[in-house]
């Protein structure tokens, strides 16, 4: 790694009034420093290095500003930087005032950054409380769901960030407000098929199963196939999953597969939840996914779900499973069984790999050997 010597030279390379050409150097070599631990580590201890490269993302060269960005992104990826970058150099008011701007070419790279810094909750903390100062997240909403605020970004990097900031009860408070509705302009991007980043983002179970908010057709559609159900099993479903034509198409991506899974068994915690389930016909669409899906991680996820949704329902003061206080010697024991679950899980997905590899050599070396065969008899 650099020297105190040669990062105080580098730095000097990193100021306003340096050549193009050499700051153009410089953030290229600093770019591929922040693209390893050992180099963000580093940048870690030089504070002065970061202020320098979050100044040039003024500059008029565009492809400075880019090697900034990226290099930030790069950086805000290390939760050891957090501090550094929100403490010490303050980038979050001159992010978000940029974020507002329609023209600005860079409004991608800072919703990754701000993506990055709401991971850990307290970070997040720290994000929510300046954005609500500054912008407010009905804003952040806002222009998520207005797809022409800014010809030059997509935003769908808001997704995951909206998503981090419901780590936090005041934002789910907001989220889930029922004068605002804000949960049900998000709804629609479970399906949105143009970015995986935008479809992957108690006390409310009840409302969200509502028609108020009808959040259960959302979770089910990405999750439902081609598959021909009995005229009884149609009719029992939501509207917008009964009859699906026969090219109807699963969510491609294994995890949001497994996200909506594991949102629709959280759903099911409360006895009112699990009612709605069986009076929407819940079970016969996880009966065909649950045929179909190949992944091991998303089919224990859907065997968890089957067993509610088949299940006899708990006694007597236990319908809530949320409210339910687990000793810690019990929750020790299911974290030990969820961790070893994991394990046998990875196991068997590297076992499942391994056949469909030999498979394909299988397959491969009876075509190279048809080929030989035809070649002879052509000769």
């Amino acid at each position: 790694m650099l020297s105190d010597s040669e990062a105080a030279e580098l730095l000097s390379f990193l100021t306003p009034e340096a050549r193009p050409d050499v700051k153009g150097h410089t953030t290229t070599y600093i770019l591929g420093l922040s693209g390893n631990r050992d180099g963000c580590r580093f940048l870690r201890t030089k504070p002065d290095i970061i202020v320098a490269l979050f100044a040039l993302t003024s500059d008029p060269s565009i492809a400075i500003v880019k090697d900034c960005y990226f290099s930030l992104i790069n950086l805000s990826a290390d939760e050891t930087l957090h501090q550094v970058l929100l403490a010490d150099i303050k980038v979050l008011q001159t992010m978000l005032k940029k974020l507002l701007d329609p023209e600005y070419v860079f409004s991608d790279q800072i919703c990754s950054i701000l993506s990055n810094l709401t991971r850990h909750l307290k970070t997040c903390k720290i994000v929510f409380k300046v954005l609500q100062e500054h912008v407010g997240v009905a804003k952040l909403v806002e222009i998520f769901c207005s797809q022409g605020f800014n010809k030059h970004a997509k935003f769908n990097y808001l997704g995951p960030l909206l998503s981090n900031l419901t780590q936090l009860p005041e934002a789910r408070s907001f989220m889930m407000d029922k004068d605002r509705c804000v949960i049900q302009r998000l709804f629609p991007f479970t399906q949105y098929q143009a970015s995986v980043m935008r479809r992957g983002g108690g006390p409310h179970h009840e409302w969200l199963l509502s028609d108020d908010v009808d959040i259960l057709p959302f979770l089910l559609l990405p999750l439902a196939g081609p598959e021909e159900l009995t005229e009884k099993e149609n009719e029992g479903l939501p509207v917008d999953l009964q009859y699906l034509p026969e090219d109807k198409k699963r969510e491609e991506d294994p995890d949001i597969r497994k996200m909506l899974l594991e949102t629709l068994l959280l759903l099911t915690a409360t006895k009112a939840g699990r009612d709605i389930f069986e009076k929407k016909s819940v079970y016969p669409i996880m009966r065909e996914f649950h045929q179909w899906e190949k992944d091991v991680h998303v089919l224990a996820a859907c065997e968890k779900l089957v067993q509610v949704l088949i299940g006899d329902e708990p006694e007597t003061g236990m319908e809530n499973l949320l409210d339910l206080e687990i000793p810690e010697d019990v929750e020790e024991k299911l974290t030990k069984a969820d961790a070893k679950e994991q394990e046998e899980l990875e196991k068997e997905q590297e076992r499942m790999k391994q056949e469909e590899e030999e498979e394909k050599k299988k397959t491969s070396d009876a075509e190279g050997a048809e080929k030989e065969q035809e070649a002879g008899l052509i000769r």
